[in-house]
């Protein structure tokens, strides 16, 4: 059987939807499955909220909570990484509030921005560890990342590490499905394709039994004229022609567009929530204390299967059945006008060798560019983290689109020191 690690297991609703996928899944329902959080109660509440599920579905699985990391990685099989350093509080909310001192607002943070390049410098070193530990009792294991920033953190991983590893999101299994709803078309007999980076993968095709719905899909999206939570996506693909795969509010603060204190009109005229993130951290911590106690006491508790790609991954390389998806991987020549340092979103079959990222070719100039813009704030934060050289910070968030079209340099650069000494031991020390 299979032994699988679920890093960051304290993330109890996440555990729920990834693990209990593994336990209602037949190549996977009696692994081995260790859990692995530094806070022993959630540790402890996720557990119990597993064994409530395994016992339903017949108590096939071995279910272990571990306070030592690298006896939960040992002889692992697949690693799940869930973690998210720093919490909201202190992190997020430095993030937010010590750019607002500046002027400078955000809508999600976890990306790109500032708040995404500081997420990524105190989660980088983190995930070294992990590696340490994975290369000396695990070294065959496949870790799966669905902690953001994704592109920095597994960018990192697969450059600065020799573990497997493939980065794994929410958004392209959703995309062609929400963006049809939205303009009440159906998705039925829908085929699409979607490549670039993570949150800004392009919806590069999409047919129904051969034909392109492009061409109906623009011109619905430019009658819907009431106010809508998808407003940024629309104005990207009427303005460069494709469909991005990533929220609104996430792509609002990717571009220089659209958050902009000269203009402060273009937060209503698109429906631009700033401070979203925040708020749905807050709005997770008041929903789990009002489910926690059905969660992990609740006898009864079941599951059904979802369309999180990781027990599906995990099946193929189990079964051989092949599996395809969308993965982040190191750009080695898949997607051909992007740098090849790059970490890129693409097609990707899983099966019994592994798993086989699939060559795209050239994107669309303009999409290709767009990804450039973001991919230049990657790579500079993964530099930093991995040479401690705090000019690299600042280059990160002087490229940064958004930033970098609301701050003039020396205001960055004042930024960027003031988020090192916000967050403290939460970072290396810089030089």
């Amino acid at each position: 059987m299979p032994k699988i690690t679920f890093m960051g297991a304290g993330s109890t609703i996440f555990a729920k939807a990834v693990l209990g996928d593994c336990l209602k899944t037949p190549a996977l329902e009696d692994s081995n499955i260790a859990l692995y959080d530094i806070d022993p109660v959630r540790l402890r509440e996720s557990e119990m909220m597993l064994q409530n599920i395994n016992r339903n579905n017949g108590n096939k699985a071995v279910i272990t909570a571990y306070s030592d990391r690298r006896k939960a990685l040992e002889g692992a099989d697949y690693i799940i990484n869930a973690i998210q350093v720093g919490g909201y509080e202190p992190s997020t909310v430095i993030d937010f509030e010590v750019p607002k001192k500046y002027g400078l607002r955000q809508t999600i943070g976890d990306t790109l921005g500032i708040g995404g390049i500081f997420r990524a410098l105190r989660t980088i070193p983190v995930l070294f560890d992990f590696a340490r530990d994975i290369e000396d009792v695990c070294p065959d294991a496949l870790f799966l990342n669905y902690t953001n920033p994704m592109a920095m953190l597994t960018g990192a991983m697969l450059r600065g590490t020799g573990v497997k590893t493939v980065g794994l999101c929410h958004s392209v299994q959703v995309c062609a499905h929400y963006l049809l709803e939205g303009l009440g078309m159906s998705d039925e007999n829908v085929q699409w394709k979607i490549a670039g980076i993570n949150h800004m993968a392009w919806l590069l095709e999409i047919t129904r039994d051969g034909k392109d719905l492009y061409p109906e899909i623009k011109e619905r999206a430019l009658k819907r004229t009431e106010k809508h939570n998808d407003m940024v996506r629309y104005e990207i693909m009427k303005r460069f022609g494709y469909y991005v795969t990533e929220s609104s509010e996430h792509n609002a603060e990717y571009m220089p567009y659209f958050i902009k204190s000269q203009y402060p009109e273009l937060i209503d005229e698109f429906n631009i929530p700033l401070d979203e993130y925040p708020r749905r951290c807050i709005a997770q911590i008041e929903g789990w204390n009002k489910m926690r106690d059905d969660l992990i006491n609740n006898k009864d508790l079941t599951h059904e299967r979802t369309h999180e790609y990781a027990s599906h991954i995990m099946e193929a390389i189990e079964t051989g059945v092949p599996f395809k998806f969308g993965g982040n991987v190191l750009n080695t020549g898949l997607i051909t006008n992007l740098p090849s340092k790059a970490c890129v979103e693409v097609p990707c079959v899983a099966d019994r060798s592994g798993v086989s990222p699939c060559y795209v070719g050239e994107l669309p100039e303009q999409c290709a560019a767009l990804n450039r813009t973001n991919i230049n704030v990657q790579l500079l934060t993964i530099e930093a983290a991995m040479t401690l050289k705090k000019e690299k910070i600042y280059m990160a968030a002087m490229l940064d689109p958004h930033t970098s079209s609301e701050l003039p340099l020396d205001k960055i650069k004042a930024l960027c020191d003031d988020m090192i000494e916000a967050h403290g031991d939460w970072l290396p020390k810089y030089e």
